[in-house]
């Protein structure tokens, strides 16, 4: 007698989870997996979203509904650093293998840089917002604290990320990208934000010494800028920009110059009563002697950098996180202008100083957007592309792009 077997049913596909009912996160297995591609490069979310509210706070001109939005884009900031921390814990804690292996990817490694500046452009924040919201003695210990603790990373990542580049990594003729101003630029960052420590603290020995050590950061990462500048130039102008994704990144060029801007006019503003004379007056001079020129070269790179991301819009530039690149170096052209404005009180600058403000906010308002649909309603499945820790000789260069979804 011949049996006829039917054929074991199907498995049931698995039942949406809460979010996925609402169109969030629906390419999930659960919303826990959201931190499963997770990476240093989000907190350049926090860094381009902070800077439109510290810009916001140099402008030539001040009101009330100014002060309101940009003391809001602080705290969506502050909130945006405690998910983006809380993130990170979880990343590590549930895919540690992962998390290990941005060390050992020459692209993933350089967006630490990012984590440092996103500390301390919300403790930049908490100086210039914080009183009226927390208080005076909580504001100055929150920027205190986060200065300390971007500072400290900052270091780490100006001198880890290079010795790994040198130790580990085999880096490719045609593998010099912008990114690479990532881990240097944190200590320029710290000069800044010190800066505006500085002036809240009695005059004495500890005023004056931090006020050097901010000079010493502004040192180094002034001169490892200056190293890597022309190897970009020279990458540009003979193996071209690369794949579209990684045009954003040329935008990286601005933030240490106009952050260098920024730090010099901050420093001149902290150093009467931190430096005797002629050191503090000499101060206000290096101030404008070096911040004008340096400006003038950060607007040259600014025009070069829009011809070719306009260059490429036309063709196509897909989203990824690099758009984020669009933003905190522009804000850094944003607040160096000011404080030139401040200095020398030139019409001409204060135009263009609200003209840059004004691309920024655009630029921040399209990339949050973006990142926000892109985050959590995605039409397509992200596979992103971990490697695997591995020895020198093993990994060359890559598309900035990379590390997005």
């Amino acid at each position: 007698m011949t049996t006829h077997l039917s054929p074991p049913a199907a498995a049931a596909p698995p039942a949406p989870h809460a979010f996925a009912r609402l169109g969030l996160l629906r390419e999930l297995g659960t919303p826990g997996d959201a931190v499963r591609s997770f990476g240093p490069n989000w907190f350049a979310a926090v860094m381009g979203t902070g800077i439109v509210g510290g810009a916001a706070a140099t402008l030539p001109f001040r009101s009330p509904w100014l002060t309101a939005w940009a003391t809001g884009v602080w705290g969506l900031a502050s909130a945006l650093l405690v998910v983006l921390v809380a993130a990170t814990v979880a990343h590590r804690v549930r895919f540690p293998e992962r998390a290990r292996a941005h060390a050992a990817d020459p692209v993933a490694v350089q967006s630490y840089g990012a984590v440092a500046m996103a500390l301390m452009t919300v403790g930049a924040g908490a100086v210039q917002f914080g009183p009226a919201v927390l208080g005076t003695p909580a504001a100055l210990a929150t920027s205190g604290a986060l200065w300390l603790t971007g500072t400290a990373f900052g270091l780490v990542t100006a001198v880890g990320v290079p010795y790994l580049m040198i130790t580990r990594h085999t880096i490719g003729p045609d593998a010099v990208s912008p990114a690479w101003l990532l881990p240097v630029v944190p200590p320029m960052v710290s000069a800044a934000d010190g800066a505006l420590l500085v002036v809240h603290l009695a005059p004495g020995t500890g005023r004056t010494t931090l006020l050097l050590a901010c000079v010493a950061l502004f040192g180094m990462s002034l001169f490892a800028t200056l190293a890597l500048l022309p190897q970009i130039w020279n990458r540009l102008v003979v193996h071209g920009t690369g794949p579209a994704a990684a045009v954003p990144t040329l935008w990286i060029v601005l933030g240490p110059l106009g952050q260098s801007v920024t730090a010099a006019g901050l420093l001149a503003n902290a150093a009467p009563g931190s430096l005797p004379e002629p050191y503090a007056g000499a101060a206000a001079v290096v101030a404008v002697v070096y911040g004008v020129p340096v400006w003038g070269f950060a607007m040259l790179w600014l025009a070069l950098a829009a011809a070719v991301t306009l260059r490429t819009v036309r063709r196509g530039l897909p989203f990824t996180l690099t758009w984020w690149s669009f933003t905190f170096p522009v804000g850094t052209c944003v607040t160096g202008t000011n404080l030139l404005v401040a200095r020398l009180g030139t019409p001409a600058l204060t135009v263009v100083a609200t003209a840059l403000y004004v691309l920024l906010v655009a630029a921040w308002l399209v990339v949050g957007a973006r990142t926000v649909h892109g985050a959590l309603v995605r039409s397509e499945p992200a596979r992103p592309r971990v490697r695997r820790p591995q020895r020198r000789g093993s990994l060359r260069s890559g598309d900035p792009s990379r590390s997005s979804w």
